[in-house]
């Protein structure tokens, strides 16, 4: 194949007047964006996510891609709410999104908006990153559709599957292989090398692609919650125990709507208001962040409530998502995890993520679990062998990057490799070192670079990093490199993205309009891709 076609920024061009209500900053990032959308044709193809003045640019960029100015997961929903205004149902209803595609609900987020308009969905309360507030957005917005609210319906647990092969309604059994601690010494963090056979499981896979498992509630929470409602263990909802359907069916995480709404029903007074406000989507004592099942049954006196009865004011337990670390070319049958233990304190209580701790220490190497395959869009390697590719995944953001460097391993990819890798601290927080120093050693991974943010005085990120290397960095970049990015969408990601912007403007002599309308034409090309969360 030819080479990449290098990308030249075009001319800075200012599509506002003056006395348009924008601010210098943002006035920049709007016509930085449709400058980009002014490169030459032919330019390959691609759709990838857009930085938040860029998808408001869009908005006023008529209908050609309408629903774009608001999905950006570090967009506040207010604010896509705002954006999405006097647009049809459905996409108001996108808006209403966590925005980050991650397929739990089994859609992305502009099919799944477009099921609850038609109709087709019922289910309100799918969206698991976008949690309470979009399912309450959600409620509102459904008041419209024909027969208002009461034709829309919450997600009921155990639901059958309902479409045939492997997916998340009907998900595969695999085997838990092993599992071993990434950290060393004194690490600050939990993070676990987790390991799965998929031989029995007829489940493919590619580079780029996350797995979906169906996590258990920890035990000893069952048994407090079980506690808090005066339960003497023996109950049962239908044939089963009631603690088995509140470990494996419902979520004891954040308290829902449904609880406040029940627990007003379990008090009286000033509790029961605060319970109705809560229910409400209110924070009258400003703590509805740190109430999840059992603290929110605690706050109300730890009313005697049916199990039976509980479970049907909870949200159903969501399958949790995570991004694969192997390659099935280099490890046929076999699928990696790179995982973080989720704990930490509120109160006197250690909190924990269920699914995390599920992987970490509660599935025994050897037991079986439900899991699925959530296909990737627009996240996976060049279709070329030979382009270039650069990658910025601090912490366990380097998952999919190590799939990507196994892949080309294995396929003898021609293309040159950048790595950008950080954490804390280097002697005990530098995840898969050995395989990467043996990559390195081959020639396969070109170059590594590494950032640690508590390993001297100041703290140096992988943003710090690309800056020092910038002239390398746009060097590759303008031989046709396509440029990858995992990790925290609402502080990392976007720290990345204006990294690439100064270094644009620094090594590629634009100003910032132009090196803002250059990164955007990379997205728009497909060469700049990312797997947030």
């Amino acid at each position: 194949m030819n080479a990449p076609t290098s990308l030249s920024a075009p001319p800075a061009i200012s599509f506002f007047p003056e006395t348009a209500p924008f601010s210098e900053e943002q006035r920049a990032w709007l016509n930085g964006f449709f400058a980009g959308i002014l490169v030459p044709q032919g330019l390959p193809g691609g759709v990838s996510e857009l930085s938040p003045a860029e998808n408001a640019a869009i908005l006023s960029a008529a209908e050609a891609d309408d629903g774009a100015a608001w999905h950006d997961p570090a967009m506040p929903l207010d604010e896509r709410m705002k954006l999405a205004e006097g647009r049809p149902l459905a996409r108001r209803m996108m808006a209403a999104m966590a925005q980050q595609d991650c397929g739990q609900c089994g859609y992305v987020c502009e099919s799944y908006a477009a099921a609850i308009a038609s109709g087709k969905e019922g289910k309100l309360n799918l969206c698991a990153p976008g949690g309470r507030d979009t399912m309450r957005m959600l409620k509102t917005l459904a008041a419209e559709l024909d027969g208002g609210p009461a034709s829309t319906t919450i997600a009921e647990p155990s639901a059958a599957p309902s479409v045939p092969g492997i997916t998340r309604d009907n998900p595969a059994l695999v085997t838990l292989v092993s599992r071993r601690r990434l950290n060393k010494g004194t690490s600050e963090k939990e993070t676990w090398h987790v390991e799965f056979d998929l031989s029995a499981a007829g489940l493919d896979y590619a580079v780029g692609d996350s797995f979906g498992i169906f996590p258990q509630n920890d035990p000893s929470l069952v048994s407090a919650v079980m506690e808090a409602l005066g339960s003497t263990g023996q109950d049962v909802i239908g044939e089963r125990a009631a603690a088995d359907v509140l470990a494996r069916d419902v979520s004891l995480g954040a308290a829902p709507d449904g609880l406040f709404h029940l627990l007003t029903y379990h008090t009286g007074g000033e509790m029961r208001r605060k319970a109705r406000a809560l229910a409400a989507g209110e924070d009258p004592d400003g703590d509805l962040a740190t109430l999840d099942v059992l603290a929110a049954l605690e706050k109300f006196g730890r009313p005697r409530i049916a199990p039976e009865v509980l479970v049907e004011a909870l949200e159903p337990l969501q399958p949790r998502l995570y991004s694969i670390s192997s390659s099935p070319k280099a490890t046929p049958g076999r699928l990696a995890l790179t995982v973080d233990a989720v704990r930490y304190r509120v109160g006197e209580r250690t909190r924990i993520g269920v699914g995390s701790t599920f992987l970490a220490a509660r599935l025994d190497e050897g037991a079986e679990l439900r899991a699925y395959v959530q296909k990737a869009h627009g996240f996976a390697l060049p279709a070329d062998p030979s382009v270039p590719v650069i990658m910025v995944g601090p912490g366990t953001g380097v998952a999919p990057f190590r799939a990507f460097l196994w892949e080309r391993f294995a396929t003898n990819a021609p293309g040159r490799n950048w790595l950008f890798f950080g954490h804390q601290r280097s002697d005990c927080d530098f995840f898969y070192e050995d395989e990467l120093a043996g990559m390195r050693a081959t020639g396969h991974l070109t170059r590594l670079t590494l950032a640690w943010s508590r390993d001297g005085a100041e703290k140096v990120y992988v943003q710090d990093r690309m800056r020092e290397v910038g002239a390398d960095l746009w060097a590759w970049i303008e031989q046709g490199a396509h440029f990858y990015i995992c990790g925290d969408a609402k502080r990392m990601a976007k720290d990345v993205e204006h990294a690439l912007v100064d270094i644009a403007a620094a090594h590629g002599g634009h100003g910032t309009e132009a090196a803002l309308a250059y990164v955007a034409a990379l997205k728009k090309a497909g060469r700049y891709q990312a797997d947030v969360y």
